[in-house]
């Protein structure tokens, strides 16, 4: 490409500089607008027309407006409300001794303890809640705060709250009775796993617990040697507990456990806890209570749906068999059956007979051989 010397440039006219004419450096009138040669008289009568013509359209289109509404069918109505209210968690135990003198806390303080433990249930569970309430679990608040002062565990039912406003007068009345019930921000219809995810958010938020415990409203539970086992210093504080299983998935719709997931798991499960009883620590806990719901991968089974979380947290994995006998032993932490009845057996009967056995209600909680180390 040819360079040119700034000595050979040829510069055209229009590329000069800018320089004002002697006219306009001097300065302007200011502008002032220029009207035809019509008289001021025609001018305002063709405003006062303009004005005058405006003010018609808009009433015109005022009447149009309203003449529209009134033929307009109204909107509809939306539907009756329920007695279903999805809100914030609710204790009623701690706001009946907040407000009583069992208690020496608030409402919204967030008690220590070992652990609490979550029994969950169903408004069709009633015969369950009054079956446990007759043997291993407290059945009124001052029974409640006793065994927690002994054992530092502290007992709820964990429920929902139900659509049917017939269903929730039911429960308000059991809990204004016994003060034992724990609402869960959740529906009756939702899944459960995210039932779950809505205990540790609620137990959370409410107990300073070290562990975190879920249990079933089918299964005979000793909480003194539950406690023992809690109690246990662990170097791992990220720990989960539980009777660990796996077994096939099934991936074919027509059968019991159907997973929809299927694909994702593979041909066996993981290892993970049985649903009827296990704990979290809180540190495991406290990852749950403050993830987002729709983080967190969620299958149609909630002991396979925790167990992928536990697997995400990289936790310590404790079995323990004791928290799933199938009968009473001198160890045993839990016992039910692990196969289900099928609707051939009467749960409520069935825990008041291990009651009433001495080896499941009266032994003692560690046996003289252990006691003895």
């Amino acid at each position: 490409m040819p360079v040119h010397h700034p000595k050979h440039r040829h510069h055209d006219d229009n590329l000069l500089p800018y320089r004002r004419s002697d006219d306009e450096a001097k300065p302007r009138r200011p502008y002032t607008p220029t009207f035809s040669s019509s008289s001021p008289a025609s001018a305002n009568r063709r405003l006062l027309f303009f004005a005058v013509a405006c003010l018609v359209l808009a009433a015109a289109s005022f009447a149009f407006a309203v003449s529209a509404s009134r033929s307009r069918p109204p909107p509809p109505q939306p539907p009756p409300t329920v007695a279903f209210r999805c809100g914030r968690a609710e204790d009623t135990l701690r706001s009946f001794l907040a407000a009583s003198s069992l208690g020496n806390f608030s409402a919204g303080d967030r008690e220590k303890v070992l652990a609490v433990v979550g029994v969950h249930t169903e408004h069709g569970s009633a015969a369950r809640r009054s079956a446990l309430r007759a043997t291993w679990f407290p059945p009124n608040p001052e029974g409640i705060v006793s065994l927690e002062h002994g054992t530092g565990l502290s007992f709820r039912f964990v429920t929902v709250r139900p659509k049917d406003k017939d269903k929730m007068e039911d429960l308000q009345k059991e809990a204004e009775i016994y003060h034992d019930l724990l609402f869960i921000d959740a529906d009756e219809d939702t899944k459960s796993p995210q039932k779950m995810l809505a205990f540790f958010k609620a137990a959370y938020h409410m107990f300073n617990a070290e562990f975190y415990v879920k249990a079933d409203d089918d299964i005979y539970l000793r909480p003194d040697r539950l406690a023992a086992l809690l109690a246990k210093e662990r170097p791992q504080h990220r720990t989960y507990i539980g009777c660990m299983k796996k077994g096939p998935v099934v991936n074919d719709p027509n059968l019991k456990w159907y997973e929809s997931s299927w694909e994702l798991l593979g041909n066996e499960y993981f290892v993970h806890a049985s649903g009827s009883l296990y704990a979290v620590s809180s540190e495991v806990a406290e990852a749950l209570a403050t993830a987002k719901s729709d983080s967190l991968r969620m299958f149609d089974y909630e002991d396979v749906t925790i167990g992928a979380w536990m697997l995400a947290l990289n936790v310590k994995h404790e079995d323990n068999r004791a928290m799933c006998d199938s009968t009473c032993t001198p160890t045993s932490i839990a016992v039910w059956d692990s196969k289900k009845c099928s609707g051939t057996c009467n749960i409520a009967d069935k825990i008041k007979q291990l009651h009433n056995t001495t080896l499941c209600s009266k032994s003692p909680t560690l046996p003289p051989e252990v006691e003895e180390e």
